[in-house]
């Protein structure tokens, strides 16, 4: 094997995460699908015909080929808690008030963000490396969906950039659009199944199915909002800590503002 084969190999992998940020997080493609298409069907036949150099953050390793037997539980090491919500202006001043009363003195900067209607995951990276996805579960407790989480849009399956934390946990929500729900009802009403009812059952659904091949076919995408458990993180403030995801490779969650005042 040829030194030239390896450099190819590395090449390929480089443009196509360069690529898939360019998608994914900063939303200006560079490349079309056919292009992309391409790049990616040139290195899985370099891949196929020297397995020795594939790696398992490969772009091409993302949906394995094997259902899993059963999802595996997964202890949060730092607890994964759910979102109050309100639909009341008196409730926001109050708790902008509660805020203050336990921050006396101290400057608060308030971030504004979409809530993404989908559903919760945490992914960990240990040295940039995508090793494990899990669901929220009870907060405490969720189930392994690694085999999936690789398959999502968006998702790198190593991190990039400088200053990547030796251990990151991410947390967000995995979604699927409106337009990927009617691509997907249309081959429902082919195959003669019942549509889906709406975007984020047929989320839920698909980010525990065993086999990774039918979850890839869903199209499911992944914004960052939080962090879990992590080491060796700069970020001081939510929005450097979304600026820094996305200096990473990861998408964060869009149109987000930050206020001096409530």
């Amino acid at each position: 094997m040829s030194p030239a084969v390896a450099d190819e190999i590395a090449r390929l992998r480089e443009r196509i995460r360069h690529y898939d940020v360019k998608y994914y997080v900063e939303a200006a493609p560079e490349i079309s699908d056919l292009e992309y298409d391409k790049l990616m069907a040139r290195l899985k036949a370099l891949e196929a015909a020297h397995p020795e150099l594939i790696t398992p953050d490969s772009p091409t390793q993302r949906v394995g080929e094997e259902p899993v037997e059963g999802l595996t539980p997964v202890e949060h090491r730092t607890p994964m808690l759910s979102i109050e919500n309100t639909y009341s202006i008196e409730d926001l001043r109050k708790y902008g008030e509660r805020t203050a009363k336990l921050l006396p003195g101290e400057p608060i900067e308030w971030v504004v963000e979409l809530k993404i209607d989908g559903v919760a995951v945490a992914l960990l990276y240990e040295n940039g490396l995508l090793v494990r996805g899990a669901t929220r579960g009870n907060g405490r407790v969720g189930d392994d969906i690694t085999h999936n989480i690789r398959t999502v849009g968006g998702v790198p399956l190593r991190l990039h950039g400088r200053d990547v934390p030796p251990l990151l946990e991410v947390r967000g929500e995995v979604y699927m659009t409106n337009s990927d729900l009617v691509v997907l009802n249309e081959l429902q009403k082919k195959k003669g199944e019942p549509p889906f009812a709406n975007t984020r059952n047929v989320t839920a659904g698909s980010i525990r199915l065993l086999d990774p091949r039918l979850c890839a076919e869903r199209r499911l995408r992944f914004f960052c909002h939080g962090v879990g458990y992590c080491e060796g993180l700069r970020a001081t403030t939510h929005t450097e800590f979304l600026d820094a995801m996305r200096s990473f490779g990861l998408p964060a969650t869009p149109m987000v503002a930050c206020f001096e005042t409530f």
